[in-house]
């Protein structure tokens, strides 16, 4: 009982250990200084009504608290922005303008009273907005950090979420910009068909011929179809420090970092040597590894005429088979179209339909025999190969200075920028921008990022289902987590029944219960018990006496019986000549005096013994006077076996 009561204990803190588990994630908290009223009143309200947020959360447009080169949180509007009047180069005119709508609204889902954001309304357009920074930044000695929030309000198909910051120049005109517009700096999600990406590009300038190469940083390793697919509000974050070093975030978690000179594609400092491009492979280099043996020679009976497939001379047709019989016939059911034309559409001819008679018959038509492989075949004959004694490896142009060679210690410096702008293409609508920060210090932007994006994921948590709703709409995709939550509810209630449950007591766990349990004892309880038990063995002795009694009469009548049946079978029986006519008187007298003996015997030992003793020293008596009978008589051997037996 101790070890169930202690296995039973374990399975409870378990499941307490769990469900605390449970309740924390769901009511993770933000580190954030975000200003929340909790009203316990309509808390009671909100299971009323699930549409009803359980908490309500007071909005304050972020402010920046540092140095910022650019802040926009849509709150006022698009002032400052300006939409792209120009169209796409190379393309037809119906579908390259710039003529996608932008709204500033709140989200859907989710909603924050009174936070807005700008949000892409149309699709398979082209869309291009763009702003000027307060201030250019300088690639110098400060970090860059680029943040803001992306919401898919309806997922994603095809499309991307991107934006550019623009190379500063004197001849930059918002008015125009487009795909070809120089930038510095590209970063954000896009995504099409399964290929889920988050770019990062930089424009390199080649010091020596000036020419720009775009620098792809590497593909995370982490899985980003979360971001694109949970309608959620997401926070995208670069950070380029002057080490040349970099950093992207997603939600304040690192997704990838490196190098600018190391994890960039194509590397941004090219390789000191390249291939000639004026080298060309030697007409004799042999880069075979391996040649036919030119000394092999094929055998005499080697003979490539074979075929791989012979008829079986073996094989028999089968009983039955139909020769005359073809294996389609013309159905005999089908009649000439009304409208059919001979002279246009030619003579008509019946559908062909199997043979009725074939679906009985083990085939019809000509038998042909089976085909089974050739033992002789050994296809054609090739010498077996050898290693080329005249190998030379796999040929590769030499290597000669790369006359394009140039080594750039730092990237960092790249062109300055002056303007953000995003230029999208999408299939999907909706998508949902909000709080755009530029600055250098990581401590701003996360304190920017308490106040937006910290309140919406407060607010989505709040209003995220319970956990069975999730468990439900997790079952709804994957039909087989029924059978897991089937067994997980089965295995603590089939344990709690086993521990728990009441087990009916058995006798020998009372005897056990009873000795084991030390008890005091009076001394007139003891010799009262001790009287009890006296009595009780006196009343088993009597008992015992007269069931011995009447085992005893029993016995006796039965041995009269078989006295009386046994004259009855020496008197019809014949003699023989060496017994006298006294023999009959003998055995008479013989059987009583054995009955006599045994009837005397029988009174002494229950005279000296008690009844329990009796049945013992009757059937010791029994056996030994079985044992001298069988030796006197075989009469009597038969009378005493009997006697037993019965």
């Amino acid at each position: 009982v101790t070890k169930m009561h202690f296995q039973w204990d374990w399975l409870c803190l378990g499941v307490l250990i769990i469900s605390s588990v449970t309740a924390e994630i769901e009511n993770e908290d933000l580190d954030t200084d975000v200003e929340v009223e909790d009203f316990d009143k309509q808390s009671q309200e909100a299971e009323v009504n699930r549409d009803k947020p359980s908490l309500e959360v007071v909005y304050q447009t972020p402010k920046p608290t540092g140095e910022v080169y650019f802040t926009e949180t849509f709150d006022g509007g698009l002032s400052g922005w300006v939409l792209s009047k120009t169209k796409k180069e190379d393309m037809d005119d119906n579908i390259a303008k710039y003529d996608g709508r932008w709204k500033v609204e709140e989200l859907k889902e989710n909603t924050v009273p009174g936070d807005r954001g700008l949000v892409l309304k149309s699709v398979a357009k082209h869309h291009a907005i763009s702003a000027m920074l307060t201030k250019p930044f300088i690639f110098d000695d400060k970090p860059l950090i680029v943040q803001y929030e992306v919401n898919f309000q309806k997922g994603i198909d095809c499309g991307g979420a991107y934006i550019k910051l623009l190379s500063s120049s004197d001849d930059l005109n918002l008015e125009y910009f487009f795909d070809r517009t120089p930038y510095t700096i590209m970063f954000g999600p896009d995504k099409c068909g399964e290929d889920y990406k988050l770019h990062f590009i930089f424009r390199h300038k080649n010091p020596k011929t000036g020419e720009y190469d775009e620098k792809h940083a590497e593909r995370p390793d982490v899985d980003l179809k979360k971001f694109y697919l949970d309608k959620k509000t997401h926070l995208y974050t670069l950070v380029l420090k002057p080490d040349d070093t970099f950093e992207m975030f997603i939600d304040q978690t690192v997704v990838s970092k490196g190098s600018l000179l190391e994890n960039m594609v194509p590397p941004v400092n090219p390789s000191k040597e390249i291939e000639d491009p004026s080298d060309k492979k030697p007409d004799d280099w042999d880069e075979r590894p391996k040649i036919p043996d030119p000394n092999a020679v094929k055998p005499d009976d080697w003979d490539e005429d074979e075929p791989s497939k012979i008829e079986d001379p073996d094989a028999v047709k089968p009983e039955g088979w139909l020769d005359d019989e073809p294996q389609y016939v013309a159905d005999p059911n089908a009649k000439k179209p009304k409208d059919w034309d001979e002279e246009m559409d030619g003579e008509w001819e019946a559908p062909q339909i199997p043979n009725p008679k074939c679906e009985t018959a083990p085939g019809c038509g000509d038998w042909v025999r089976p085909l089974k492989n050739n033992p002789k075949y050994k296809g054609k004959w090739r010498a077996p190969l050898i290693d080329n004694p005249n190998y030379q490896g796999i040929w590769s142009p030499r290597k000669i200075p790369n006359p394009d060679y140039f080594e750039d210690l730092h990237p960092f410096k790249m062109s300055s920028v002056s303007a953000i702008g995003l230029e999208l293409w999408s299939m999907t609508s909706d998508i949902y921008f909000d709080n755009f920060i530029i600055c250098s210090e990581k401590e701003v932007a996360d304190h920017w990022a308490a106040d937006g994006w910290g309140l919406k994921k407060l607010v989505a948590s709040a209003n995220e289902p319970g956990m069975f709703s999730q468990l439900v709409t997790a079952a709804e995709d994957h039909p087989w987590l029924w059978v897991l939550y089937i067994l997980t509810l089965a295995l603590p209630v089939g344990l709690g029944v086993l521990f728990c449950w009441p087990a009916k007591k058995t006798d020998e766990y009372v005897d056990f219960k009873k000795t084991d349990v030390s008890k005091q004892i009076r001394r007139g309880e003891l010799k009262q018990e001790r009287e009890e038990f006296e009595d009780d063995e006196l009343e088993e002795e009597k008992e015992n006496e007269d069931i011995a009694e009447d085992e005893r009469r029993e016995m006796k009548e039965t041995k009269r019986e078989l006295i009386k049946d046994t004259e009855k079978m020496g008197r019809e029986a014949p003699f023989s000549e060496d017994e006298g006519e006294g023999g009959e008187d003998t055995e008479e007298e013989e059987e009583e005096n054995e009955v006599a003996d045994e009837e005397e015997n029988e009174i002494a030992g229950t005279s000296q013994e008690e009844g329990g003793m009796s049945n013992k020293s009757d059937s010791e008596d029994e056996k030994k006077e079985a044992d001298e009978g069988t030796e006197d008589h075989p009469l009597k051997s038969v009378r005493k076996r009997r006697v037993r037996k019965d």
